[in-house]
């Protein structure tokens, strides 16, 4: 199976500031007829105003990007943009799920829009599929579907009452048309004692791999939020993953380790992959992994 490899990636998109708060990342990718489309979010410095958009790019080879659409957090009414997912749909079409910061608070909610290409996502056509509540916030989704049968992998924020929310947990949603889901149980949490004791998000499933593994970000405190590191999880019941990494599989050499938020597609026989990336000067960027099975 494919492993992250900072040493053997090139960087795809570059942080839009040099420093801290300057990232470039939460990729995700989807291969199509032409080429390989990203969607992708830019953040700043929190006090700059955090994640401020979400980019759609294109590219022929899987390397080179050129931009064909950017939502912005002022389209959405939002404190800030995360982990945007994007999906190509039975009928050729395209759904992009955004993942929106609620203003003054600490709760995420999830959006969902759909477009002819991925160049005409419309802002106003955006519908709530993951509301959350206010006891938990939800983000980052990871999606798969398999004909009628859709599943969510989610990242969950429970908000506590002292105005902490970073514990997260991954749940599974299902759903029959990808809009109307209906939240299960636990699908990884973190282990108590371990590197991932504060959280477990889950970014990508290879589903088809037996048995079937999923990759997560993971983090022992809540200082180290921001600078996730890259586990690996098996299923351990249908939808249900068991970490194996009693270590970080993949980190950065820079800063506290950061590579999180991975995305992984089949090109050419092989595995292409994105991440983010700490790197040395604080910055995050997007970079791209090719690996031959």
């Amino acid at each position: 199976m494919p492993i992250p490899d900072v040493q053997r990636s090139e960087v795809a998109i570059a942080s839009p500031g040099h420093g801290d708060g300057h990232w470039a990342g939460a990729p995700s990718a989807s291969i199509s007829d032409d080429g390989v489309y990203l969607a992708y979010r830019l953040r700043r410095p929190v006090a700059q105003g955090r994640g401020y958009a979400v980019v759609v790019a294109h590219s022929s080879n899987g390397v080179d990007f050129n931009t064909v659409q950017v939502l912005t957090r002022d389209q959405f009414a939002s404190d800030s943009l995360e982990r945007p997912a994007l999906v190509r749909l039975p009928d050729g079409r395209w759904r992009i799920y955004l993942s929106i910061a609620t203003p003054g608070t600490l709760h995420w909610r999830i959006d969902a829009i759909d477009a002819d290409d991925p160049a005409h996502f419309d802002p106003t056509k955006r519908v709530t599929v993951m509301p959350g509540d206010e006891d938990a916030g939800y983000k980052d989704p990871v999606i798969i579907r398999t004909g009628d049968d859709w599943r969510m992998w989610v990242c969950q924020h429970v908000i506590h009452p002292s105005g902490v929310a970073d514990e997260m947990s991954t749940r599974l949603a299902t759903s029959t048309d990808g809009l109307s889901w209906e939240l299960q149980g636990d699908a990884l949490v973190g282990r108590p004692g371990e590197w991932d004791a504060r959280g477990a998000r889950i970014t990508a499933v290879l589903a088809d791999h037996q048995p079937p593994v999923a990759y997560y970000d993971g983090r022992m405190s809540a200082k180290q939020n921001w600078e996730e590191m890259t586990g690996l999880a098996v299923e351990s019941s249908p939808d249900t993953f068991t970490s194996v990494s009693a270590a970080p599989l993949a980190l950065s050499p820079f800063g506290n380790g950061g590579l999180r938020y991975l995305s992984i597609i089949e090109q050419d026989g092989g595995y292409r992959l994105y991440f983010e990336v700490t790197e040395s000067d604080g910055s995050h960027d997007l970079r791209t992994q090719y690996v031959p099975r």
